[in-house]
């Protein structure tokens, strides 16, 4: 056993309009637990070059699924130099409503889908022309129809390894396009576990020569978009079902401000087309794919459980949404 080990230390930047995620290694002394650090946020769009300097504090680590051994991950919010809040930081106002309305217990699932591109095109898509129309490609098998696995493969075992609550994976509808699921549990943990597999995502396409993108409509034309459909429930929901529509209809009540904080670039995938509704309306149905919110059917027929949110992007921030959903249904 080495008497140090490498924290690699993984942070949201302030990108707009969507973050990017950052990252640096430090070699800290075996048993020591990570603590703050900090990083030049003039380069991250984060602070002046004359005051550049922003501290990260760790809020989530884990075991490291790359280097293995003792090293670890440790993902960081942002903080001043006073030890308040970075304006870039959103988990510490989820947080926060997470805390204010710990007594309903509201569970989220997050299902994140993305597309993996090999240069300029997404993955599977022939320098010339295109593949053929959507249909063989979602939870499909053969080479024929799906593209990647070798690297969604090495992304579930490190997700597992690291302890990410990791729920599955599937090949989506448009080809080289692939989803994976997180919870159900609490935010901001749900949001924890997001980051840290999306960075896993881009890190291991690294040893690909493949990109991830959450670009929420990678492909124009007649190609589904990608999103981030979240799941959520209360206890209340999980044991009748009248807080399941209540919580839906809770949710039509502040759309506008929904779409505005799902991910940039909303417009381009809610259409009314591809299992969307459009970005301008709002509607909730059983077992509908093409509305803005989803009842499971099984849900109606057991009378309890769970809805979905469909709006949120692929490339939307979890912290955000989850925060979101938690103030809505409570204080709508």
């Amino acid at each position: 056993m080495s008497d140090r080990y490498q924290a690699e230390y993984i942070w949201i930047d302030g990108t707009e309009p969507t973050a990017k995620l950052r990252s640096k290694t430090k070699i800290l002394a075996a048993g020591k637990e990570p603590d703050i650090w900090g990083f030049d946020g003039s380069s991250t769009n984060q602070a002046p070059g004359d005051n550049s300097d922003v501290v990260l504090n760790p809020v989530f680590v884990c075991p490291d699924p790359i280097r293995k051994g003792d090293n670890k991950l440790v993902l960081c919010e942002t903080l001043l130099t006073d030890m308040t809040p970075h304006p870039t930081n959103t988990r510490v106002a989820c947080a926060a409503m997470a805390e204010k309305h710990a007594e309903s217990d509201t569970w989220f699932g997050i299902e994140q889908e993305y597309t993996l591109f090999k240069g300029s095109r997404p993955l599977g898509f022939p320098e010339d022309g295109f593949p053929g129309p959507q249909g063989p490609y979602y939870c499909g098998v053969g080479a024929d129809d799906v593209y990647g696995r070798p690297l969604i493969e090495a992304h579930m075992t490190a997700c597992l390894y690291a302890g990410i609550a990791l729920a599955g994976i599937n090949a989506e509808v448009m080809p080289g396009q692939w989803e994976f699921q997180i919870g159900a549990i609490t935010t901001p943990a749900v949001a924890d576990h997001l980051w840290i597999a999306r960075w896993l995502l881009y890190r291991l396409g690294e040893e690909f020569g493949i990109s991830a993108t959450l670009d929420p409509k990678p492909a124009p034309g007649d190609w589904n978009g990608a999103g981030a459909h979240t799941n959520f429930s209360t206890r209340a929901m999980r044991e009748s079902y009248e807080p399941c529509v209540a919580a839906a209809e809770a949710l039509g009540r502040r759309a506008d401000l929904h779409i505005a904080n799902y991910g940039a670039g909303i417009e381009g995938r809610l259409t009314g087309e591809h299992e969307t509704a459009k970005y301008d309306t709002y509607f909730y149905g059983v077992s509908d794919r093409g509305a803005s919110v989803r009842i499971p059917w099984q849900v109606e027929k057991d009378g309890k459980g769970y809805i979905e949110d469909r709006r949120p992007n692929a490339n939307c921030d979890p912290y955000v949404v989850t925060k979101l959903i938690v103030e809505t249904i409570h204080e709508a």
